[in-house]
């Protein structure tokens, strides 16, 4: 595992595969550098999964901050250590790698945004998120995971799905819960475009991944992000058991955009 210093967090990576392309590979709000780790390895070139400050085991500064642009600053930190120029981003790494290329058009030579979330206005379930940070602040590992678990609608989602739970649990390992706190506080209050024009100047290839019924990462805002990005190419799944049946196909399809085939 390798350290890279951002400003404010210094944070840990790990590097798999070898060769070209090198990509970067920024995580959602809450999980940590394992979030993807089951697909990388199946996708070419060299990956760096990082963990984001406030998140998994980044060593967060007291006087950390975390806003979007915050985020991007992680995102180019690490891509710049590595030479990345290809970056995946899901969620809250969507929405930095979104930031980043707002300030710097060229940033990467292909991107794949998972499930983005955010635009260039407020995010309307904050209270929710909010609340999620609250119920997580001055507790240990230990016992924050202790709360997760007895939460009624995570009981039921172990009983229905306990294949995904345990996916979940590995994603909910923090080392301080505090920042994690702090990060979700700080994310839910910003938004991660200063201004939707500025992403047409952005002609890197864009690969959308977005989801019908995902009141988080709603379908229709990739749809907007696909007319704003001039080189855009959007895949909707009409559900979330379609997106989970047809992954040996989107892996197939990220592999080759950003092994730059097709």
């Amino acid at each position: 595992m390798t350290q890279v210093r951002s400003d404010g967090a210094t944070l840990f990576c790990d590097v798999e595969g070898e060769g070209e392309p090198v990509t970067v590979v920024a995580h959602g709000l809450t999980n940590n550098r394992n979030e993807l780790a089951a697909f990388t390895p199946l996708l070419p070139g060299t990956k760096v999964r990082f963990d984001f400050r406030g998140h998994g085991k980044a060593a967060t500064d007291p006087g950390a901050r975390f806003r979007f642009e915050d985020f991007a600053t992680d995102v180019d930190a690490v891509a710049g250590a590595f030479g990345a120029t290809v970056a995946i981003g899901t969620s809250l790494g969507a929405g930095a790698l979104g930031n980043l290329v707002c300030r710097v058009p060229d940033r990467f030579q292909r991107m794949v945004w998972l499930l983005p979330a955010g635009l260039d206005m407020p995010f309307a379930l904050k209270d929710r998120y909010h609340e999620l940070a609250g119920s997580r602040e001055g507790k240990t590992p230990s016992q924050a995971l202790e709360a997760i678990m007895i939460d009624p609608a995570k009981v039921a989602e172990r009983i229905e799905t306990p294949w995904r739970w345990e996916i979940e649990r590995v994603l909910w390992e923090h080392e301080d819960f505090d920042a994690l706190a702090r990060a979700v506080h700080g994310v839910v209050d910003d938004w991660p475009i200063p201004d939707r024009e500025l992403l047409r100047a952005v002609e890197a290839p864009v690969l959308l991944v977005c989801m019908e019924g995902d009141e988080i990462h709603p379908a229709e805002l990739g749809r907007v992000l696909a007319g704003l990005l001039p080189s855009a190419e959007l895949i909707v799944f009409e559900s979330q058991d379609e997106l989970f049946g047809r992954l040996p196909e989107l892996l197939a399809r990220v592999g080759a955009f950003i092994a730059a085939e097709g």
